[in-house]
């Protein structure tokens, strides 16, 4: 809890900041609060759908509650942007995550 107390601290100060919202995110899901992960990682990708790592972590959390449609979109969408930002390592991540998902 120190350290989602400290994340959230951080976040006063500068409230939209990927980095901090990612790993607030990452920090709930250790505690298995993937409700609180999710909406951060949607409002990540909805504001700044470059920030392409957390594509990965959001398709991961659905992916763990049975939610196989929406993580394949959201593999999908962070391929697109990974590839938008000449980012070739996350893109061959999320291709290997879906790719693992659908065969």
């Amino acid at each position: 809890m120190e350290r989602i107390n400290k994340l959230k601290e951080f976040l006063q100060a500068s409230p939209t900041d990927c980095f901090l919202q990612h790993a607030l995110a990452l920090e709930y899901i250790k505690l298995g609060d993937d409700e609180q992960a999710k909406a951060l990682f949607e409002e990540i990708v909805n504001r700044e759908p470059g920030y392409v790592g957390t594509y990965y972590h959001l398709a991961k959390l659905l992916e763990r509650n049975n939610l196989t449609e929406q993580a394949i979109k959201v593999y999908d969408r962070g391929m697109e942007e990974a590839k938008k930002a000449g980012d070739r390592h996350a893109y061959g991540e999320l291709k290997g995550a879906l790719e693992e998902l659908t065969f």
